[in-house]
């Protein structure tokens, strides 16, 4: 079994240091990259990629959230934990949108970010279609995040795609849509509510856990983009339904 690459994308060297150091010692091997450009760069032309980036919003050069939307775009679907010091909801979603996995918010304790990489390590086996999910995390000694949700729907089929939430897939008559897990954790949530009104706030809170008072309209672009992956019509969408001024409902096929 190859021994999981992690990237690390720090600025701060007394940062970077720490993490590269716990990280060798839980069992992973490490690359480190100081700004956004060199990691960019880096990222898309390594021979070997990363099975996880953990990454910085301010950076020099580019910031991380450019970085993720240019790896996203060239078709790098590597997991990306953000690490960011913007605790505004606002700022996690534009993470979210920009096609970041997951994130958290410094200070950080290591055993939590420990156990977010390892969920998203196994929550990623798509990318590594032969290898079994299991092996592609060591041992952690923290609990499984609680960010994670209970999964009940594994495969769900609308308008004529198939919905793979394991392989974090769409499968359309003629490409394949990969998801994030941002974009896989929403669509399921409201599958598994058919007909029922989602509120901005309860995705914020229940989906992604955002603990904040103030509402963003952010989501929408999600829905956007689910919409193109899921609906035949985007423009006219039959399923992923907008109510004005609450949220969003999801309506199965009859």
């Amino acid at each position: 079994m190859t021994t999981p690459l992690i990237a690390v994308v720090e600025d701060e060297e007394h940062l970077a240091q720490g993490l590269l150091f716990n990280l060798e010692a839980e069992g992973y091997r490490v690359h480190h990259e100081a700004d956004g450009d060199s990691a960019l760069a880096w990222l898309l032309a390594a021979e070997e990629q990363p099975a996880a980036v953990l990454l910085d919003v301010m950076l020099p050069g580019r910031d991380g959230f450019s970085i993720v939307r240019a790896l996203r775009e060239a078709g790098h679907y590597t997991p990306v934990l953000m690490l960011t010091a913007r605790g505004r909801s606002e700022d996690v979603v534009e993470g979210f949108a920009a096609g970041a996995d997951d994130y958290l918010p410094k200070p950080f304790d290591l055993t939590i970010l420990f156990a977010r990489l390892a969920g998203l390590l196994r929550r990623m086996h798509w990318q590594r279609a032969q290898t079994p999910a299991a092996d592609l995390a060591p041992a952690v000694s923290a609990e499984p995040s609680e960010k994670e949700p209970a999964n009940t729907i594994d495969v769900y089929h609308c308008a004529g795609r198939t919905i793979n939430f394991d392989d974090l897939e769409i499968r359309t008559p003629d490409k394949t849509v990969h998801l994030t897990l941002m974009e896989a954790d929403l669509l399921r949530y409201l599958i598994e509510r058919p007909g029922k009104i989602v509120a901005r706030k309860e995705i914020l809170e229940k989906v992604w856990h955002v603990h904040e008072d103030t509402d963003t309209r952010a989501i929408d672009n999600f829905i956007v983009r689910l919409r193109r992956y899921l609906e035949p019509d985007p423009s006219n969408p039959v399923h992923l339904l907008t109510v004005r001024g609450v949220g969003y409902r999801f309506m199965p096929e009859e």
